[in-house]
């Protein structure tokens, strides 16, 4: 059997909704995908690469949207989207490394604060589909979760294609006496095989007209969905998309990832239509962001602040969280935006709203939480 089902599946195949957490890997800049296109020290910092008024769409009059990510307007039309600028962690290394592990672990704290989560939640489930990471290893957020399986597709789940005819049934047999337990594991495992693989035999088309891309990004969305929608008990998915570490010729760059970002999150979010959406909360972030001057190279050096995009679960979208700072005045380090919203008071609403009563002191510990307005 395959040896990522280490543990066994539950009887929960509802949960009151889905996490889905979209980690941009490399520092993706922040200021030219949600651009402050009202203020003119923006454009004097970068004359090169910033992003003109008539190549965005407008958002509020000041801030704009990349037309790279323009499938996602719809949804901030819709009051489905939201936008936190100044995002980001306390860690100032501007290290990918460092930064990466300081978000992921929600701090200076063992495990992963979505590991943390999903053991302390009142509903904690234990089975190998309760939280799934898209991708060949698993995250670090989600270190210290009760059960959890690093997939690339729903395939991975199987016995393999060459099972001879009443293997299952002997295997069932020789659960149903196994000792303590042993038994409940492979039953259960047993039974998350069987649930997988009635997803495989059905293999549905996206709904609502839903077109999914063929990269890897919008494959592994499409496999979250799936499993999303066969209701298996999936409290919550990871899936990175990388590519945004650039120094020089940005565009070239971080356009592609772009386009990459907000044709999977639309396919995604089209696929999964307005009940589900209303259930599934959709959370990108990224470890820092780029500094606010282009450099001499027509890129963007290592920064602070960055975006965060939050999708879904009922949130006040149409709104852009941020106070947005004076660029002459109140720049942090050599240059960067400040960090004004920590990602984790946006984390802490969802994660509530997600699962009611869970402690959150104990999944961000040492942080006091600001209520930030979500809901």
């Amino acid at each position: 059997m395959n040896d990522r089902l280490t543990t066994f599946i539950s009887g929960q195949r509802d949960p009151g909704g889905t996490l889905v957490v979209v980690f941009l890997r490399g520092g993706a800049d922040g200021l030219n995908m949600v651009i402050p296109h009202g203020d003119d020290l923006y454009h004097k910092a970068r004359p090169g690469i910033g992003i003109r008024r008539e190549n965005l769409l407008d958002l509020d009059g000041f801030f704009g949207l990349n037309s790279h990510l323009q499938p996602l307007h719809r949804w901030w039309e819709s009051g489905d989207l939201a936008l936190v600028h100044c995002a980001g962690s306390e860690d100032e290394s501007r290290s990918h490394f460092e930064a990466q592990d300081f978000m992921e672990h929600g701090g200076l704290a063992a495990g992963g604060w979505l590991g943390r989560f999903l053991r302390t939640r009142p509903d904690a489930g234990s089975s190998p589909l309760t939280a799934v990471a898209i991708g060949p290893t698993l995250p670090e957020c989600l270190r210290g979760a009760p059960s959890c399986a690093a997939i690339q597709s729903l395939d991975d789940f199987g016995l393999g294609p060459h099972v001879p005819a009443g293997f299952l049934h002997s295997l069932a047999t020789l659960y149903r006496s196994a000792p303590r337990e042993l038994g409940p594991a492979g039953r259960n495992a047993l039974a998350a095989l069987e649930r997988i693989q009635s997803l495989d035999t059905r293999d549905d088309p996206p709904a609502h007209g839903a077109a999914y891309a063929a990269d890897p990004f919008s494959a592994g969305l499409r496999q979250i969905s799936r499993l999303i929608k066969g209701r298996v008990g999936l409290q919550a998915a990871t899936i990175d998309l990388g590519g945004w570490d650039s120094h020089l010729t940005q565009s070239v760059i971080m356009d592609p990832p772009m386009q990459r970002l907000a044709a999977g999150l639309h396919a995604f979010a089209t696929d999964l239509g307005a009940e589900e959406m209303a259930r599934t909360h959709i959370v990108v972030l990224t470890e820092f962001g780029r500094r606010v001057a282009e450099n001499s190279a027509a890129g963007t050096d290592h920064g602070r602040g960055g975006v965060m995009f939050l999708l879904g679960g009922g949130i006040q979208g149409g709104k852009i969280h941020v106070d947005w700072p004076d660029l002459a005045t109140q720049l942090a380090g050599p240059g960067d935006l400040p960090v004004l919203n920590n990602y984790r008071d946006f984390l802490a609403p969802i994660l509530t709203k997600q699962a009611p009563g869970s402690d959150l002191t104990k999944v961000f510990p040492g942080h006091a939480l600001r209520d930030v307005g979500l809901y």
